[in-house]
């Protein structure tokens, strides 16, 4: 596997995912905002919260990208519709397990179904599927994670 290749794939597919993710927003095709999530996991405050959660996202694009590879490289073969297929898989986990379970439980700013009455949650849980920040926003999480699995293949080439 070429290291340098995986990293600009990376970096390209996780552009293009959170281009598109934060078009998605502004055009109010979903509430969902993927750095605010993530950031505000490390601080409460929401200006920085934004800039922690880019880097966040872009260094998991970055760290995907060389598991991508590392799998290509072991099956011996890439190509954009693996990439895709493999993308989609990764949206699929990010909209079920990740958001139902493993993220309340790490999130300390995130509210749970546990969540009482004299707590402020400061970010809604996504729910399953992301359904609680609209109806599109599995289906642009879908679509963008498939673009990132294509471009991470295109640039790695086995």
């Amino acid at each position: 596997m070429n290291v340098w290749s995986a990293l600009v794939g990376g970096f390209a597919g996780t552009l293009v995912l959170t281009t598109v993710e934060r078009a998605a927003g502004e055009l109010r095709l979903t509430r969902m905002d993927l750095p605010f999530l993530l950031g505000t996991a490390f601080t409460d405050n929401r200006r920085r919260a934004k800039m922690y959660g880019y880097v966040l996202h872009f260094m998991g694009g970055l760290i995907f990208a060389m598991a991508y590879g590392a799998f290509f490289a072991t099956i011996g073969w890439s190509s954009v519709v693996l990439g895709g297929l493999l993308g989609a898989l990764q949206a699929g986990f990010n909209g079920t397990v990740l958001v139902t379970v493993l993220l309340p439980i790490a999130h300390p700013r995130i509210g749970t179904p546990d969540t009482a009455a004299n707590e402020t949650a400061l970010i809604e849980p996504p729910g399953f599927l992301l359904m609680n920040y609209g109806r599109n926003a599995f289906l642009i999480t879908l679509g963008s994670h498939i673009a990132y699995g294509a471009i991470v293949a295109w640039a790695i080439r086995i």
